[in-house]
């Protein structure tokens, strides 16, 4: 029987299935069906800077709006202060108590100066591990490339420096070139590296005509740019890599680890297809394994990646060069 343990930041996985950060972790039931499922990991929802901030002010709004209405009621509710982090803090605390595999937890900050303070919040619940998401959403023509990629440094670096449990960075594509990029990181110590973070992007309805806010899944075969990157990476840094985006069979799981990947992460193909399709994922992967006469994962890890490749092209211009010249015909079937 094919052996599915892998090891991530240095924890222990049961297998390489990692369900990534969703909402379906508001509820803590599907949280432990996760885990019956097959589960090596849970990433637990973001806390996220930007919502305390917005819910403070809300709530400073709500609390003032009567305020002054009399000269004996000046105040109507005095001294009160928003939670802040308490309710996810305590969520975290709770699931860590209700199930066995590893919790990582997840955390997203706009400030600098705040990400060493909240991941600090994050370990003392006893998780795991901690994701730290870092992106730039570009707005400002003026920014310079460099000045991003320096805040994203400092912000590692504090984040490694005050924390004892390992630390992954889940970052974007959008880098002049996110392969030096990661060299950066992984040279400031980062135990893993999970490529690549979906962005929300606008959308504009047409009827309407006006913005609109949809939460947009993956799609089948969005994993090729996680998969050209993790093949790229693959024995070039010293963190581990888990590939996210687009993997929604254990085909697609093989895929990412003969690429290189040391674990996956999914959430769409949890959405469309349920929790308990993370055994039929499993299942895949280990029917795979036994077809090919593979024992662990390390048998063909990397075994598909630009280090193990005797030709270049697979990962570079030339493949792209080579379809275009192909006789065979991109779209089959095609008549005018």
């Amino acid at each position: 029987m094919a052996r599915l343990n892998t090891t991530y930041m240095g924890l222990e996985l049961e297998n390489p299935i990692i369900i990534g950060a969703n909402n379906l972790m508001a509820n803590i039931e599907n949280i432990k069906r996760m885990q019956e499922a097959g589960a090596g990991a849970i990433v637990y929802r973001s806390l996220f800077e930007e919502q305390i901030e917005l819910e403070e002010l809300q709530l400073v709004d709500r609390a003032q709006e009567y305020d002054d209405r009399h000269w004996e009621m000046i105040d109507v509710f005095p001294n009160i202060h928003h939670a802040g982090p308490k309710e996810h803090l305590y969520q975290l605390e709770k699931i860590r108590e209700a199930i066995s595999i590893p919790l990582i937890g997840s955390l997203n900050c706009i400030n600098q100066d705040v990400w060493v303070h909240y991941a600090k919040k994050i370990e003392e619940t006893g998780v795991d591990g901690l994701e730290i998401n870092l992106y730039s959403v570009p707005y400002d023509i003026e920014l310079e490339g460099t000045s991003i990629k320096k805040t994203h440094y400092e912000i590692i670096e504090e984040v490694k420096k005050n924390l004892s449990i390992p630390v992954s960075v889940k970052l974007s594509f959008f880098y002049t070139n996110p392969l030096n990029v990661i060299k950066e990181m992984d040279g400031l110590g980062i135990d893993a590296l999970v490529i690549f973070n979906r962005l929300f992007q606008p959308d504009i309805d047409i009827e309407k005509e006006e913005h609109s806010s949809r939460f947009y899944l993956s799609s089948k075969g969005d994993y090729r740019l996680p998969l050209r990157y993790t093949g790229l990476l693959y024995k070039n840094i010293e963190a581990d890599i888990c590939s996210s985006t687009g993997i929604f069979t254990g085909k697609d799981v093989v895929r990412m680890i003969l690429g290189g990947a040391t674990a996956i992460q999914c959430v769409t193909a949890i959405y469309k297809n349920k929790i308990t399709h993370i055994t039929h994922m499993l299942k895949e992967l280990e029917d795979w394994m036994e077809s090919k006469g593979y024992k662990n994962l390390d048998d063909f890890r990397g075994k598909m990646s630009r280090k193990n490749l005797s030709s270049p092209f697979a990962y570079q211009r030339g493949q792209y060069v080579d379809i275009l010249l192909s006789k065979e015909p991109i779209i089959k079937d095609y008549t005018i």
